[in-house]
Formats: C-alpha cells, structure tokens, sequence
C-alpha cells in the first residue's frame, strides 16, 4: 500500500551525511517538517541546506542510540555504512514507537520510498518495487516520466493551482461538500478559466472563480 505521509512540523533525524543521506533530505525538504542530520562529517551539498537554514546539523559521531532520547523524533531515516548500527538504532526506535527506516534495510523498515516524478510538487506519480529493487524502480522512473510528461499538460497544472486556492475559499462559502463539488467541477470546466489558465493569466483564472463563488447559489 503507498501512503501519503503527512510531515507537516513533525521532527526527523536524518544519520550520516554522505549522498545517501542528501537523498533522502531532498525528498523531505518540501514536506515542511523539522529536518536534523546527525552525522560526523557531511558533504557540500548538506553542508549548502544547513548555511541557508534548510536544515539543522549536529556534528556528532553516533556510538549508540541515546539520540533517540534526546531529540525524540517523529521518524528516524538511517544513511551510515555501519549495518549493525543502522539496524541498533531501528530497533531501539521501534521500541520507542517512532517510524523508522534504513537506506539498507528495506525488510527492517517501516516505510518504503519509491521513485517519485514530480510535477512542481502539485503531481507525485510513484514507480514502487516494495523495495524488492530500487534500482529498477530508479530505471522505470526515468522512462515514464517521458511519458508523463507528454501527458500532463501545464494547463493541468494550472488548473490545480487554482482548484488549491479556491476550495479553500469555498468551503466558507458552499456549506454542503456536495455543493462544493459541483462548484470545483464548473470552474475545472469553464471555459473563460479554460482559456485564461492557457495564456499563463493564473491571477485572473482566480479572479475569475472568486467571482463565480460571489454569485453561486
């Protein structure tokens, strides 16, 4: 089953600071959550994210699993080439109930990360393997996101951005989510938005639907 996780002002340790560790930093760089890499030493590129306070970094070199006590993390994501201490640490998380997971554990984990296309972080199509082999859903990614990307048009993409805002503003305005859906389904299909979202006029399309919200009934 893939999941969605929602990470907004969680806290997450990040252990090691080599590529493996940028890796999974990236992926969590957008979720707004609180990222904290622990390692001794660091490459340049986490070493970029910590000078513009992307990240948090404590220069430690890790023996046992006291971290977990100290931070007391919503998820721990080990990256070091230590096994036997990557899988020190999930044990004692699990014991702790924190959701935990090893770049080289995927049986150990508790969550897999499948290979992502990502479309301005609006689309999130997944190519997953169950961490049966990463590098084929890496390869499978690559491929499809050809396709995709003949697929997805930036109208679409548009149109998301708008349907973001609005339903927001609609939801004080249209009491019933029956209602709501039939608004959120005239704006997806009118044709003056259409139109505006396609010459690259999103501030308009928006104008557009707030006036069609005024005037709903």
């Amino acid at each position: 089953m893939i999941v969605n996780l929602n990470l907004q002002g969680k806290v997450v340790i990040v252990i090691g600071g080599g590529n493996e560790a940028l890796k999974r930093i990236k992926s969590l760089l957008k979720e707004k959550c609180q990222i904290i890499v622990i390692s001794s030493t660091i490459n340049d590129q986490i070493k970029n994210l910590i000078k513009n306070k992307k990240i948090k970094f404590k220069k430690q070199k890790i023996q046992d699993t006291s971290i977990l006590s100290i931070y007391k993390p919503d998820i721990v994501i080990t990256t070091t080439n230590n096994k036997k201490l990557n899988q020190k640490i999930i044990n004692d998380a699990k014991s702790k109930k924190i959701t935990a997971y090893s770049s080289d554990n995927s049986e150990l984990s508790d969550f897999s990360n499948p290979a992502i296309i990502d479309f301005d972080n609006l689309i999130q199509i997944a190519i997953f393997t169950g961490g049966k082999s990463p590098a084929m859903a890496k390869k499978l990614r690559m491929e499809s996101e050809k396709i995709f990307k003949k697929l997805i048009t930036k109208e679409e993409i548009g149109q998301i951005k708008i349907q973001n805002i609005i339903r927001e503003i609609a939801k004080n305005k249209i009491a019933t989510q029956n209602e709501r859906k039939n608004y959120l389904n005239n704006i997806m299909n009118n044709k003056e938005i259409k139109q505006l979202i396609k010459e690259g006029q999103l501030k308009k399309a928006e104008n557009q639907a707030r006036t069609i919200l005024r005037n709903w009934k």
